[in-house]
This record gives structure tokens, sequence and C-alpha cells, in this order.
């Protein structure tokens, strides 16, 4: 059995003796098909959003319930042939403990090293390595003076050329080339 919740607009203009038929008429369905009410709420009286068949109020009427998923279709064909309700919405209520899978995760059990093993990234190219010792400060003097490592602007400058064909001057000083594309 699963819970539900039901959100009945009734028409406004039902006297309060056939409301209140017509809401035990909702009720002695969900009953007979097997459900157990949990609660009825009246919300009295509320304008809406838009006009349905020429209403601009309803009357609201929330109800929770527990029943088989099998039988909902039979209620709300039963709502739908209704001319008391102008609306209504069925829902699948939630339980709080369901599909929250990191939280279950208990922490003491999994040894620290782990822990920290799963969440250390290492650098994925060798490029990622070198800016990496850059930025720590381990890269060693013979690797800036022999110019193993490239600075940003020239990986730029190089990317640049390689897009538009235009000279490396060109580029550096920001002026587009003279060659044409179809010379």
């Amino acid at each position: 059995m699963r819970r539900y919740e039901l959100m009945l607009l009734f028409r406004p203009d039902l006297e309060d003796d056939k409301l209140q038929s017509a809401v035990e008429k909702v009720t002695r369905a969900i009953v007979n098909a097997g459900g157990a009410l949990t609660k009825v709420s009246p919300w009295g009286k509320r304008r809406m959003a838009y006009e349905i068949q020429h209403f601009r109020e309803a009357s609201y009427f929330l109800l929770h319930f527990d029943i088989a998923p099998s039988a909902i279709r039979e209620i709300e064909r039963g709502l739908l042939i209704s001319e008391e309700i102008l609306r209504h919405l069925v829902t699948v209520l939630e339980e709080r403990g369901q599909g929250q899978g990191d939280e279950d995760v208990d922490v003491e059990a999994v040894e620290p090293a782990q822990l920290v093993a799963e969440r250390t990234l290492e650098p994925a190219t060798e490029r990622d390595e070198q800016v990496a010792e850059v930025e720590t400060g381990d890269v060693a003097a013979a690797d800036v003076e022999t110019g193993d490592l490239e600075s940003d602007a020239n990986v730029a400058v190089d990317a640049a050329t390689e897009e538009t064909g235009e000279s490396v001057e060109a580029v550096e000083a920001g002026t587009p080339s003279t060659r044409r594309a179809d010379s």
C-alpha cells in the first residue's frame, strides 16, 4: 500500500449538505477500493487562479489515504464522472527515508586512508603536473632555464596561429595578416 494525497475542487454553488455528501461519496469510494483514510482537511472556499466552468471560486478539500496503486485508476474514473468536482489531483507521498543514498553511509566504518585515497585527484596530463609544480614552487631552475615549461602566453599564441593561419607576428601585434585564405 502507498500513501496518496488527493486535492479536490468542488463547485462553489453547492450547499453544505450536498458538499458533505460529495466528500463522503469520495471517501466511501476510497474505503470500498481497500484504502484507509488518514486525514480529511476542508480548506474552505478559495479563489482559483483561472476560471473553470465559469466559476472563479471553488471549495477545496485535501485527503490523505493509503491504498494499493492498482485501485487509483478506478477512483480517478469516479472523480472524472462526478459533476460536483471541478478538478482533482492525486499525488504519491514519498517517505523521507527513501532515496537518501549518501546519508546512509556509515563514515566510521570506512577507514580514513580509504577516504583520503578516494578524494585525491591525480593530474590527468603531463601539462597539469607541470602547472601543479609551478603553483607549488617545486619546479627546478634548470626546467625554467631550458624552457621545458611553456608559458600560457606562448600556448595562447600557438593556438591562435593554428586556428586562424595568421603569422605569429600578426597575432602578437593584434593586427590581421594580409595573407588571404583563397591564395
